[in-house]
């Protein structure tokens, strides 16, 4: 039997974090270089990957690159592999907030979300980032992994693609319900080469997505109200879930999506 530590064990561990700058992809690539993974970060902040790096410490590093960029891309993963002798890990995790919902926080009709008033170019860009980006980023990690003995795909998807939740943008709900999705299609095509891939479904989460909107006393008493234990998520809470799902722990699951929101999806409305 394997010991506790054996199981969560990523030491040495190769890992990319897109989206790692900041917020719930900070979270992840701490957990990581906590435990002796080599972590790279990939994201479009130059000053929050010097601040992440920095505080990280050991070799972690980064690189600034758009997900959406597909041969800045390709590049910066080949980089990764030829630093690290191959890539492990991979967490999915870069994305943009869509813009408000056609409702408001106090139940009111919010005319800026709805879709009349939509600008073509807004939903281009949330669905490009957040569904395309994670293609690009899964397609890119499995080439890797397949050259390799396999590894683990971690996306960041949400528990707006299990709902209908009227205060979020339409168009962050069709990406991520879309997210969803593709990691089931890709877990049935990829498990034959030893490539587990799953998603995380965070709820509210005290992070700069949606231009901190959280940090309004008045939005976040609303998702506060949503949770079953009263509060919404910070980053310690997520720290656990992308640890197992990165180790020897998970070694039997993939295709998943796991919710990690206090219960929210089970009282919104």
């Amino acid at each position: 039997m394997a010991r506790l530590e054996e199981m969560f064990d990523v030491t040495g561990k190769s890992v990319i974090v897109t989206g790692g700058a900041s917020g719930i992809g900070r979270g992840y690539a701490e957990i990581m270089a906590e435990h002796g993974a080599r972590v790279c970060i990939l994201d479009m902040n130059p000053v929050g990957i010097e601040e992440t790096v920095a505080a990280l410490g050991g070799d972690a590093w980064g690189h600034v690159v758009d997900v959406t960029d597909r041969a800045a891309m390709k590049a910066a993963f080949q980089t990764v592999a030829d630093r690290h002798g191959g890539i492990d890990t991979v967490f999915a995790n870069a994305g943009i907030d869509a813009g408000p919902g056609f409702m408001d926080t106090d139940g009111n009709r919010n005319p800026a979300g709805h879709i009349e008033n939509f600008g073509d170019d807004h939903w281009d860009r949330v669905i490009e980032v957040n569904l395309t980006g994670v293609y690009n980023t899964v397609k890119l990690a499995a080439t890797h992994m397949k050259a390799g003995i396999g590894g683990r795909i971690i996306v960041t998807s949400s528990v707006a693609s299990q709902i209908n939740e009227a205060i979020v943008g339409t168009p962050y709900m069709a990406a991520k319900a879309g997210v969803d999705h593709f990691v089931r299609n890709m877990a049935m095509e990829l498990g034959m080469f030893g490539i587990l891939i799953n998603c995380i479904n965070p709820g509210p989460f005290m992070t700069n997505i949606a231009g901190g909107r959280l940090k309004i006393p008045e939005d976040r008493a609303a998702f506060e109200a949503q949770s079953l234990i009263g509060r919404i998520g910070t980053l310690e809470d997520i720290k656990g879930l992308a640890l197992y799902l990165a180790s020897p722990a998970s070694s039997y699951v993939t295709g998943a999506q796991i919710a990690i929101d206090g219960g929210s999806r089970l009282r919104i409305t």
